[in-house]
């Protein structure tokens, strides 16, 4: 089994690489031409695909809204955890004036203190 993923991963590898290079808008790719790139994958096989991968397209950045960095000044429409987002910590301190967020209130450890 083990010399069978020795030959399918790189395999896989090169043609996703080869797949990807080939379908690589030329204004998209990095550092050198895109027939260049193609032979480098076909030559190098593992070589090839790892440094394509790596070096070869720019890569676009993550979705918007799901990167997690606020951008700078102003209000972000970027998404933001909610342990950083203040307007989020701010309704918590607003809800936890009714609850001290122990779980039990006092009225309720009485209620089960009682025989």
């Amino acid at each position: 089994m083990l010399r069978v993923l020795m030959f399918v991963v790189p395999l896989a590898l090169s043609v996703y690489a080869f797949i990807d290079c080939i379908s690589t808008d030329e204004q998209d790719i990095r550092h050198m031409p895109k027939p260049l790139w193609a032979i480098l994958v076909l030559l190098f096989p593992l070589v090839g695909s790892i440094s394509w991968l790596i070096a070869g397209k720019k890569r676009a950045l993550a979705a918007d809204g799901w990167s997690g960095v606020r951008g700078g000044g102003g209000r972000s429409r970027q998404w933001v955890a909610p342990d950083d987002n203040p307007e989020f910590l701010k309704s918590l301190d607003k809800d936890g004036d009714d609850n001290d967020g122990g779980g039990e209130g006092e009225s309720d450890k009485k209620k089960r203190d009682e025989p």
